[in-house]
């Protein structure tokens, strides 16, 4: 970790990585096959019902420069070009999609410092979305904000601001987003001399109707391989999720949710991730 802040996309990431990152209730395969040091190809496939859907993705770098090219089972090509350092701490990104190069191009420009992070974004058409983000502070402590604001309707889309504080065996952090509509409130701790547990608290505030709603969660390392996790949420969600290294880059993912109030999906979910790498 360097002496600057992290973006402000980054400023909670800890404690959404424990209550949300890798659940996945659908079947999926990941397989990553290995070329040689400048160029690796990854095929993913998922099943959704009775719905199959997958894509291809090759990577290529060299030197600053990595190119990741896609194409999927809608027969969508996507494409990012990213360069980074030049000049020193930039990271620019060109991105876009075909069929819909017209309005899927996009320009990322990202410049990390030792006190200061700031993140910026256009769409590459005539009426594009504009963003920026920014982050001052320390590694330890930093205060951000960001506003996006779309040219074709001449009005912002979104504006937020937080505060986030990190330790090696906590992290801390309060965002204000949705417009000032929603506050959110986080806090992670590491448990034990050797880190091996962890538990996570989220708690939301809507402002505009009182509404209070909280996700608790929490994992631990049974083995250096294998990690377990749940997460518990106010509307009676309950989740759990447990992952096991057999080797490098190969890893095998069960994960299982009852939500009794779902109205979209069932109640009871059960997915199962396979990602093998030779």
């Amino acid at each position: 970790m360097g002496s600057g802040p992290a973006p402000f996309s980054e400023i909670g990431k800890r404690v959404r990585d424990l209550l949300t990152k890798d659940y996945n209730f659908d079947n999926k395969c990941v397989f990553t096959v290995p070329g040689d040091a400048n160029l690796g190809i990854t095929v993913t496939g998922v099943k959704l019902n009775q719905l199959f859907i997958g894509d291809i993705c090759s990577q290529y770098r060299r030197g600053k420069t990595v190119v990741d090219f896609k194409v999927d089972t809608n027969s969508n090509i996507s494409t990012t070009v990213t360069l980074s350092g030049i000049p020193s701490g930039v990271r620019t990104t060109l991105s876009f999609k075909i069929p819909d190069h017209q309005k899927s191009g996009k320009l990322e420009v990202q410049y990390l410092h030792d006190r200061a992070a700031v993140s910026s974004s256009v769409g590459l058409h005539p009426t594009p979305l504009l963003e920026l983000a920014a982050a001052v502070g320390s590694n330890e402590l930093s205060v951000g904000a960001e506003i996006a604001f779309n040219v074709g309707s001449a009005s912002f889309t979104k504006y937020s601001a937080g505060v986030g504080f990190n330790q090696e065996d906590f992290s801390a952090s309060i965002v204000l987003t949705d417009k000032g509509e929603t506050t959110r409130a986080s806090y992670i701790h590491l448990l034990g001399p050797e880190k091996r547990t962890a538990v996570a608290a989220e708690m939301v505030h809507r402002l505009s109707t009182y509404e209070n709603t909280f996700t608790l969660g929490g994992s631990h390392a049974l083995t250096p391989y294998t990690v377990v996790k749940a997460r518990f949420g106010s509307t009676g969600g309950l989740a759990m999720q447990c992952a096991h290294d057999w080797r490098p880059g190969s890893r095998l993912t069960l994960s299982a949710e009852y939500d009794p109030k779902s109205s979209v999906v069932a109640p009871s979910r059960v997915g199962l991730t396979l990602a093998l790498k030779p």
